[in-house]
C-alpha cells in the first residue's frame, strides 16, 4: 500500500490550476465552457453570442451576469481529462472587477491569457499580464476568433513581445487565408489537422482530419497557395523565431501561443491536451514558516474568496479555500490562523460554476468551497494544528469610487446590514463610516463604479432590500498614522473638511478627498501625518481599474 507521500505526489502529479485571464469580450467564458465540453463535464455548449435568446455559459452562474453577458465574479469549474484532474478559475474581464481577478491569481500555477485575433492585446489584457508576470507564474496564450477576419499572425506575435515584453512560441500555426482558416500546422508533432465544416454552431466536438506535412491529399484541400504560404511561415519561424525552452515557460519568460476559435471549437482539443502536457503541477507556496512543498504530509490551504448567495434558495455562504500541501479530508479539524482555534470542516465541496457536490478527499492544487458561518476572511490560513503559520498576505487594491449607501425602507435595516457585511467580507467593496455621522448609512468604497450596480442589484435581489446611493466627489483614499502615534482625530487634523474623514472596519482613520492637489495640502499642512494607499499592515497592487 502508498504512503501518504507517494499518494500525495501521485496526485499532484495530476493536477493542472489555472486561471483563464483576458479583455472583456475576447472569448473567455466561451472557451472555458468549450474546454468543459471537451473534458466530458458537460454535453452540449449553449452558444453565448445571444445570451438574451440562448443559454447563458456554464461558469456565468449570477442572475445579473447572465443578463449583462459579463462576468461579474470569478468561478470554479474541476474535470478530468486524460488522467488529469483540471481546476479552471474564470476570472472577471471587467477592469472594475481586477480585484477579484488578482485574488483569484493568488490561487493558481499557471494562466491562459487570451487574445483577440482582430484586437490584439487590449487594456486590461496588459494589466492582468502584469499582476501575473509579478508572480512568475507561466502563461499560456489562445489566440481566438480565427472564424474571423482579424490581424497576421506574425504580427500578432510582434504585438506580444512590443506590448508585453515577452517572447511567444507558437505551438500551431494557422492554415488558410484569413478568417477562413481551415486547420493548424502542430509543430511540435510536425503534422496537419485539418477540420470539418462546423455544422453544430460549436455545440459539439469538432470533427478533424490529421494529414503528414507533405500528404498530396491535404495539399489539394487546402490548395497550392495556401500549402506554399504555409512552408514559407513555418521555414521563418524554424529559422528566425524564438526555440521552445520549457524552462522559459516556467519562468514566465515565454509563452507557449495557440491559434484557434473557442466558438467553433477550432483547435480547442489540440490546446486542452498540449496545455495539460506543458503546464506545471502545484507549486510550493510562501510562507511565515519559509516555503511548504505540496507533498508535505500537513495539510495546509488559504481562502482566496468567499462567496454569499450561490443557491438563492439556500442563502449559503461559502468560502474557498486552495489546497497547497497534505491531504484534504471531509470532517478534518484544522487551525484557523485568524481566529487562532480548531476548526471542523464539514460539507466540503467541489463544483461545476454554481452545481456541486460533496466530497471525501482532494489534494494540492484542488479547490474547495466549504460552509462558512462567518468565521473565514480572504487570505485567512488553515493547517494542520502541529504545524501552525500563515500563507502571505494578500495585497489590496486602494478604492478610487465612492458613494453614500442606505436602505431606502429603514424597516429592512437589518437585512442591509447583513447583505453590506456580506458583500464586504467578499471583497467585493470597502465599508467605511463618517466620522461624527449616525450609523443609517455607510460610505461604501470600490475600484470601478459597475461595482455599485452589482451592489444595487444583489442587495435587492440577494437580501430584498432596495437602496438610496449618492455617488461621492472623492477619487482618493488614504489611511492616516501620526508618526508620534497620537490619535488621529477631525480636531487634531488641519484641513480635514477639505475631505471626508472616516473610519473603516477596523477603527483606521481613513481621509477621502476629491484629488492629489487636495493630499498635497493636507500633506503640507499636516508634518506629522503619515499616508498609505491601504491599511498600514497590508501592501498594495495597484490602482486597479486605472
Amino acid at each position: 500500500m502508498a504512503s501518504l507521500k507517494e499518494e500525495l505526489q501521485q496526485e499532484i502529479g495530476k493536477r493542472r490550476t489555472f486561471a483563464i485571464i483576458s479583455h472583456p469580450d475576447a472569448g473567455k467564458t466561451t472557451l472555458t465552457e468549450k474546454l468543459l465540453l471537451y473534458g466530458g463535464a458537460i454535453h452540449l455548449a449553449g452558444s453565448i453570442k445571444s445570451r438574451k435568446t440562448q443559454r447563458h455559459a456554464v461558469s456565468d452562474w449570477m442572475e445579473i451576469e447572465k443578463q449583462r453577458g459579463i462576468s461579474v465574479t470569478s468561478s470554479v469549474l474541476q474535470f478530468d481529462y486524460d488522467g488529469c484532474r483540471i481546476n479552471i478559475l474564470d476570472t472577471p474581464g471587467h477592469q472594475d472587477f481586477s480585484e477579484d481577478t488578482y485574488r483569484t491569481l493568488m490561487a493558481v500555477d499557471s494562466a491562459v491569457m487570451i487574445i483577440d485575433v482582430a484586437k490584439g492585446v487590449e487594456a486590461q489584457t496588459k494589466k492582468l499580464f502584469r499582476v501575473c508576470k509579478q508572480r512568475n507564474i507561466p502563461i499560456f496564450t489562445f489566440v481566438n476568433k480565427l472564424d474571423r477576419f482579424g490581424k497576421a499572425p506574425l504580427d500578432l506575435m510582434d504585438e506580444i513581445e512590443t506590448v508585453l515584453g515577452i517572447r511567444s512560441y507558437p505551438m500551431n500555426w494557422p492554415i488558410g487565408v484569413d478568417g477562413k482558416y481551415m486547420g493548424v500546422y502542430d509543430r511540435q508533432k510536425k503534422r496537419v489537422e485539418l477540420f470539418a465544416e462546423d455544422s453544430t454552431h460549436g455545440q459539439e466536438e469538432r470533427v478533424s482530419e490529421i494529414f503528414a506535412p507533405d500528404a498530396p491529399e491535404m495539399i489539394e484541400r487546402i490548395g497550392q497557395d495556401a500549402y506554399d504560404a504555409l512552408q514559407d511561415d513555418i521555414a521563418l519561424l524554424d529559422e528566425a523565431g524564438e526555440g521552445f525552452d520549457l524552462e522559459k515557460v516556467a519562468a514566465g519568460e515565454l509563452t507557449p501561443m495557440f491559434f484557434g476559435s473557442a466558438m467553433t471549437n477550432f483547435g480547442v482539443q489540440n490546446f486542452l491536451e498540449e496545455y495539460i502536457r506543458l503546464a506545471p503541477p502545484p507549486a510550493p507556496r510562501n510562507s511565515s514558516d519559509g516555503k511548504i512543498e505540496p507533498d508535505d504530509e500537513r495539510f495546509s490551504a488559504f481562502v482566496f474568496k468567499i462567496q454569499a448567495n450561490m443557491n438563492p434558495a439556500h442563502r449559503d455562504r461559502l468560502a474557498f479555500i486552495r489546497i497547497c500541501s497534505g491531504k484534504f479530508e471531509r470532517n478534518m479539524s484544522v487551525w484557523h490562523n485568524k481566529s487562532a482555534k480548531d476548526i471542523k470542516l464539514a460539507q466540503p465541496q467541489q463544483f461545476l460554476a454554481q452545481d456541486r457536490q460533496i466530497i471525501d478527499t482532494a489534494y494540492p492544487g484542488d479547490i474547495v468551497g466549504l460552509f462558512d458561518p462567518g468565521i473565514f476572511g480572504i487570505g485567512d490560513t488553515i493547517c494542520d494544528d502541529a504545524h501552525k503559520f500563515s500563507f502571505e498576505d494578500f495585497p489590496v487594491f486602494p478604492p478610487e469610487k465612492f458613494a453614500r449607501v442606505q436602505a431606502k425602507d429603514t424597516m429592512k435595516r437589518k437585512q442591509f446590514v447583513k447583505g453590506i457585511e456580506q458583500l464586504t467580507q467578499e471583497g467585493a467593496i470597502q465599508l467605511f463610516q463618517q466620522a461624527g455621522a449616525g450609523t443609517e448609512s455607510y460610505i461604501v468604497g470600490t475600484v470601478g463604479t459597475l461595482q455599485f450596480e452589482v451592489l444595487e442589484y444583489r442587495l435587492k435581489n440577494e437580501y430584498n432590500v432596495d437602496i438610496i446611493l449618492q455617488m461621492q466627489p472623492f477619487e482618493v483614499a488614504r489611511w492616516m498614522a501620526f508618526e508620534d502615534g497620537s490619535e488621529v482625530t477631525p480636531a487634531a487634523l488641519r484641513g480635514a473638511d477639505r475631505g471626508m474623514f472616516v473610519y473603516d472596519r477596523k477603527q483606521n482613520p481613513v481621509l477621502l478627498v476629491n484629488n492629489e492637489w487636495a493630499l498635497g495640502w493636507i500633506t503640507d499642512n499636516n508634518p506629522k501625518l503619515q499616508l498609505n494607499q491601504v491599511p498600514f499592515d497590508r501592501a498594495v497592487v495597484g490602482t486597479g481599474g486605472k
